[in-house]
């Protein structure tokens, strides 16, 4: 467990990218290039990284065993074309872990900028819109951003440890801490395939495999509430909540970052809630916010219990890791 104002002048969760380590970029990149790979069939093996692939296995054993978040510094999105960059953040995703679906259309690569749309929107979500998105956990193992355009102004990411806020929900309100083992209903905004529910039915927190666990986005916990099969929100819910709130977003848990051009942030869901300020952008569209996104399972990750992923499914039909069921895969 860890908390913010311990790593603010620490840079022990950083990793700056030496200039050999961005010529193993450029070199893995060419290999791609040379073999004429596409994107979704490039593997670790494809995006041969010779010193910064262990280094890579070191972050996945700190993402899974350790604080839960790392920040790469330093790769040169400037002078890289999109689809470039795009290989480059998919190869090293790879040396991480296996992606998954991040909608229900397949995207394996997501793109993270302002579309114009509202959460009013109940087929929307956070990551296409410039509002606030408070504290919450996304639907995978681990969560990769990588920076591609930081907007105006606004847009700072901020994240906390998902074991200091339940220990501090333990130590304010006992009482409100069994409702996280409870089952919750999480709206799926209209991203269900065809024979599934609307809405996942899972626990908000598990201890599994010795591991603590936590899983929370409060929108779609209150957006679930449209549909008539889920129980209402009780009042101490609503506590709890708020609670949950309040510690994420408090100076003794949460840690700012400076999320700029270049950086990619690796952190695990289980273990690490993450939010964004609203923000306001450029007018001229090539200037605008732009940040690409993998959902990714981790070869080692953590033993979850069958019921936390709810009615998720994987591509073949069973149980997944995470993701979200493309809707060409009937549920089963």
């Amino acid at each position: 467990m860890w908390r913010g104002p311990g790593l603010a002048d620490s840079e022990e969760w950083i990793l700056r990218l030496s200039p050999a380590q961005i010529g193993e970029l450029d070199a893995a990149l060419c290999t791609v290039r040379e073999r004429s790979l596409p994107l979704l069939r490039v593997s670790a093996g494809d995006f041969p990284l010779p010193t910064l692939a262990g280094e890579l296995e070191r972050i996945a054993d700190v993402l899974e065993n350790g604080r839960g978040f790392v920040l790469i510094k330093g790769i040169p999105v400037k002078r890289y074309s999109q689809a470039a960059t795009s290989t480059i953040f998919w190869g090293l995703g790879r040396h991480l872990g296996i992606p998954v679906s991040q909608n229900a259309a397949g995207h394996m690569l997501g793109h993270v900028r302002d579309t114009g749309r509202t959460m009013a929107d109940p087929a929307t979500r956070g990551y296409q819109t410039r509002a606030r998105l408070p504290f919450h956990t996304d639907g995978s193992d681990v969560l990769g951003l990588l920076c591609l355009r930081a907007a105006r102004s606004g847009a700072r990411v901020t994240v906390a440890s998902s074991a200091a806020v339940y220990n501090a929900v333990l130590a304010r309100r006992p009482e409100l801490v069994e409702r996280l083992y409870r089952t919750h209903f999480l709206d799926r905004r209209e991203e269900q395939a065809p024979g599934e529910q609307p809405y996942s039915a899972v626990p908000l927190a598990c201890w599994y495999g010795g591991k603590l666990s936590v899983r929370y986005n409060r929108c779609y916990l209150e957006s679930a509430q449209r549909f008539p099969n889920v129980p209402p929100l009780e009042p101490t819910d609503m506590e709890l909540f708020d609670l949950i709130d309040e510690l994420a977003d408090s100076p003794e848990i949460r840690l700012d970052l400076d999320f700029e051009a270049g950086d990619l942030l690796l952190l695990n869901n289980h273990a690490v809630l993450h939010s964004r300020t609203e923000y306001e952008d450029f007018a001229e569209p090539e200037r605008q916010r732009h940040v690409l996104r993998l959902w990714l399972a981790l070869r080692h990750g953590r033993e979850l219990p069958p019921d936390f992923w709810g009615n998720l499914r994987s591509k073949g039909g069973r149980p997944g890791r995470g993701g979200i069921t493309p809707r060409d895969v009937i549920a089963t």
